[in-house]
């Protein structure tokens, strides 16, 4: 065969021969009048549970458990010191994520928080970070809170979680 029948040949398309009917597939019947009995989300329970979107803010890594004591915020402090991740404190009147002043996609207002003073470069003691997060509370009593841990040889924040709520927060 010359080299041009192959070349035409392999790019041919086969001609349109319509659909084909879904009768004899196994899913397309139904047993009853309405069609649902079978349909399950797989567990005993028949039904889908909502989660519920009002009154239920969740912010960052930690806040779905009941709030740190002293001592549990000193542990991850350590934790992030241990890890050689850079401690800072930042602020936010909102404290989450909206949209307000552009409706285009990805933009949301609220994702960048004001940082109180600098980040913590060399320290070495948890305790400093909370001596610094009592005077950011008294600083800005309405504004959350978060302490984050930055890798300053990555260039990334590596953990966050939401040190205090103003009263009154959900």
């Amino acid at each position: 065969m010359p080299p041009s029948v192959m070349a035409s040949s392999a790019t041919s398309v086969a001609p349109f021969q319509g659909l084909k009917s879904t009768a004899g597939l196994r899913f397309s019947r139904r047993s009853t009048a309405s069609g649902f009995r079978n349909v399950s989300n797989g567990g005993r329970i028949r039904c889908m549970q909502v989660w519920p979107v009002e009154g239920n803010k969740k912010f960052e890594t930690l806040s779905y458990l009941p709030p740190l004591t002293t001592e549990g915020f000193l542990k991850q402090i350590e934790y992030l010191i241990r890890s050689n991740w850079v401690p800072c404190l930042e602020f936010s009147k909102v404290g989450f994520v909206y949209r307000e002043n552009s409706n285009s996609p990805g933009y949301y207002d609220g994702r960048y928080w004001t940082m109180w003073k600098l980040p913590m470069f060399g320290c070495t003691d948890a305790t400093q970070v909370l001596k610094e997060l009592e005077e950011a509370k008294k600083a800005y009593p309405a504004s959350y809170i978060r302490i984050i841990g930055f890798d300053n040889v990555r260039q990334v924040q590596c953990v966050s979680f939401i040190a205090y709520k103003p009263p009154g927060a959900e």
